[in-house]
C-alpha cells in the first residue's frame, strides 16, 4: 500500500519480509539469521504501522529506549517511502474525515481533528492503520464468500467452520484432504488482485494445533 518497491519485490521473489527487515536495519546477512533479530524485525515491521513509539518498542523487546529509537531511525532511513505514506494517510483524513480499504471500504474518524492530543493521536494511529487491516479484513471476507460455491462446483464435502484472521479453518473428509486444500488455496489466492502475489499455504490434522 505504500509502495515500496524493495518490499513487493521481496513478496514477488519470496523473501521472508521480516528477515529482509532484519538484514536492512541491523545489517546481518538473511541466510542463518537468529530468530531472536527477525523477531526483533518483526516487532518493528508491525509496530511502526501501529504507531509504536520508541518506548514502546523497547518495552516489547526488552531493550533500552534509546536503542529502540536507533532501529526505528534505521527502519525509516532504509524505507523512507513509509514515512511518506503514513504522513499522505493522516493528511487524507484530517481533509476528509476517514480513510479507505483498497476496495473503497470507508473507516471514519471522529477525532481525527481533535483538540485533545491523546484522542487526535489515537485517530491518526487508525488512519494509518485501518487501511492495512481493513485491507486485509475485505480480502479475506471476499475469499469466504468465493469458497464455498468453489468446493460445491469441485463436488467436495469441506465445511467452513471458522476465521482466524487471514486463515480458515475447515472440517474435510480425509479421503478430500489434498483436493480441498487445492481448491481452497487457489480460491483464496484470487479473492484479490494487488501488486504482489497473494500466496497462500494449508495445513490438516486431527485438530488446529496439528495443522501448523
Amino acid at each position: 500500500m505504500a509502495d515500496i518497491q524493495a518490499l513487493k519485490a521481496a513478496f514477488r521473489d519470496g523473501i521472508d519480509i521480516h528477515a529482509l527487515t532484519a538484514a536492512q536495519v541491523f545489517n546481518v546477512p538473511i541466510e542463518g539469521m537468529d530468530p531472536m533479530v527477525r523477531r526483533s524485525a518483526k516487532a518493528i515491521n508491525f509496530g511502526i504501522i501501529y504507531g509504536m513509539s520508541a518506548f514502546g518498542l523497547a518495552q516489547q523487546l526488552g531493550i533500552p529506549k534509546a536503542e529502540a529509537a536507533a532501529y526505528i531511525d534505521a527502519y525509516f532511513e532504509r524505507y523512507p517511502g513509509i514515512r511518506d505514506y503514513m504522513a499522505r494517510t493522516k493528511a487524507f483524513a484530517r481533509d476528509h474525515g476517514f480513510v479507505e480499504t483498497i476496495f473503497g471500504r470507508r473507516v471514519h474518524l471522529t477525532g481525527i481533528r481533535d483538540k485533545n492530543p491523546a484522542r487526535r493521536g489515537f485517530s491518526e494511529r487508525a488512519a494509518i492503520n485501518a487501511p492495512i487491516q481493513g485491507s486485509a479484513a475485505d480480502v479475506i471476507k471476499r475469499a469466504m464468500i468465493r469458497v464455498p460455491g468453489a468446493l460445491a462446483r469441485a463436488g467436495l464435502g469441506a465445511t467452513m467452520l471458522l476465521q482466524v484472521h487471514d486463515e480458515l479453518i475447515f472440517e474435510v473428509p480425509e479421503r478430500e484432504v489434498e483436493e480441498t486444500a487445492e481448491v481452497v488455496k487457489r480460491t483464496m489466492a484470487g479473492a484479490a488482485h494487488l501488486s504482489v502475489p497473494l500466496t497462500v499455504d494449508a495445513g490438516h490434522g486431527d485438530n488446529w494445533d496439528e495443522a501448523h
